[in-house]
């Protein structure tokens, strides 16, 4: 089984580019866009075997997978966790601290979104 020259130029090209995004190469199986979350858990497996490199990169950029200028480019704040979405649960809430007063610590009862 031949890879597309396509599938080709995006993986040597295009995959350095983009932040969060790995290939790892199995001989001789199609080659396919695996989705993991936060968790490494598979979401979804996308098979890349028939489509352009166009439409790869267009699919990867959709799906939230930030593109770097160049290889080394920094990656801004908001994407250094792409393209996982970030859980609000994870992310505490940054109340305003300017009284010295820590923020009030929420047991899970008095929390109104758990």
């Amino acid at each position: 089984t031949g890879h597309s020259p396509q599938v080709k130029a995006f993986v040597t090209q295009d995959i350095p580019l983009y932040h969060n995004l790995e290939m790892k190469h199995l001989p001789g199986a199609d080659p396919e866009l695996v989705l993991l979350s936060l968790r490494y858990e598979e979401l979804e497996r996308i098979p890349l075997s028939d489509m352009t490199r166009e439409e790869i990169n267009q699919l990867v950029q959709e799906l939230g997978f930030y593109r770097k200028e160049t290889p080394d480019a920094p990656v801004p704040q908001e994407f250094q966790f792409a393209p996982a979405k970030p859980l609000p649960i994870l992310l505490p809430p940054q109340g305003p601290t300017t009284d010295g007063k820590t923020p009030p610590k929420w047991d899970k009862e008095e929390r109104p979104d758990l």
